[in-house]
């Protein structure tokens, strides 16, 4: 099958994004993803919800919405709100991450779980099975357009052997340092869905690169 492709509009224009979302629209993107960073769990912020609300209503995707923030679980109305298809939340930002995960499929959302470059997928094994989708970050996250982290690769090596041995049917998505080169990696290693940003929005022609990647 075909990579799932969710371009990341962290990397859009700002001043014109309604022109990029127009172009996602129209593209062979699958979803959309959205980074919420609040300036604690990582050293950056992005949008707040009244702009996703904006984004939300102009948007044809799906949208993945990634919370790179402490206590994530208080915004699953406002995440759900939007129309959101998926709420991704990190590890290692929820101490009761079951309860989280509970909490967001109860809200109607399909819960997936991110975990940090220097989190061990080993972590994973009890929640494999009571999450829709594992994203593995290819780079601190934080800020768009880091160098791709190698070892990125062997963790999803490692992941898809840990749901092939448990039987979960959790998707892989890496976001981060995904470009052609290392998507194709990445496929093979066993990932579902790719996140990108800077290689589709820095690319002459967006539309396709999005196509480029999902006909790795």
């Amino acid at each position: 099958m075909k990579p799932i492709i969710s371009p990341s509009i962290l990397s859009a224009d700002f001043a014109y994004l309604a022109n990029d979302i127009e172009m996602i629209n129209g593209s062979e993107a699958d979803w959309v993803h959205i980074d919420i960073m609040d300036g604690v769990f990582v050293p950056n912020i992005s949008f707040g919800f009244p702009v996703l609300k904006y984004v939300a209503k102009l948007t044809e995707k799906p949208l993945d919405v990634h919370l790179m923030i402490v206590q994530p679980e208080k915004f699953i109305p406002e995440v759900k709100a939007l129309g959101a298809r998926i709420m991704n939340v990190h590890y290692e930002a929820c101490p009761h991450l079951h309860r989280v995960v509970q909490q967001i499929r109860e809200a109607g959302m399909l819960p997936a779980v991110t975990i940090n470059p220097a989190t061990p997928v080993a972590m994973l094994r009890d929640i494999i099975d009571d999450v829709y989708m594992v994203l593995i970050m290819g780079v601190n996250p934080g800020f768009g357009g880091q160098k791709f982290i190698e070892h990125t690769v062997d963790k999803v090596r490692e992941l898809r052997e840990l749901i092939t041995v448990t039987g979960s049917a959790a998707l892989i998505e890496v976001d981060g340092g995904v470009n052609l080169e290392t998507g194709a990696r990445l496929v093979e290693a066993g990932a579902n869905a790719l996140v990108a940003g800077n290689a589709v929005f820095s690319a002459p022609d967006p539309a396709e690169a999005i196509r480029a990647l999902k006909n790795l």
